[in-house]
């Protein structure tokens, strides 16, 4: 009864992902590359699944928060980089839409967002569509120099 929500966007597909807020497992990997560039710790420790706050939470909400901090420790983007692992449902139609959701949440260009998608080959749990999974890394620059 789960709605598939990757990037932001409401993918077609019967099957959706289980988690405290709306499990968008995209935008969940992109918050913990983004707070663990900045040594900012996980997405676990800024938004726990036990506090009733974040039940069906939008994950666009917490990368952006999440961003704001990575902001006030002095850091930016310069580019993010993951790739989707799904059996199904097919992801390439929707990526524009994504990389446009978050390019437009954390204030980028969409050059600097990149996303790719492929599937297991039918091996393990994600080959049998029991779960998607989602690598991403964060190209962080500070912003400024501390004195020392």
């Amino acid at each position: 009864g789960r709605k598939l929500i990757l990037g932001g966007v409401d993918i077609p597909h019967h099957l959706g992902l289980l988690g405290h807020s709306d499990a968008d497992a995209l935008l969940h990997a992109i918050t913990d590359a983004l707070l663990g560039a900045a040594a900012l710790g996980d997405i676990g420790r800024h938004f726990p699944d036990t506090d009733a706050a974040f039940k069906n939470a939008d994950s666009r909400v917490l990368l952006k928060h999440a961003y704001s901090k990575v902001q006030a420790a002095g850091y930016s983007v310069g580019n993010l980089d993951a790739t989707i692992i799904a059996q199904a449902p097919k992801m390439a139609p929707h990526i524009p839409a994504m990389v446009a959701n978050i390019a437009a949440d954390l204030a980028l260009d969409v050059s600097q967002v990149n996303l790719k998608a492929k599937t297991n080959e039918k091996m393990g749990f994600l080959g049998r569509e029991e779960g998607i999974a989602v690598d991403a890394v964060a190209l962080l620059y500070r912003n400024r120099i501390d004195a020392k």
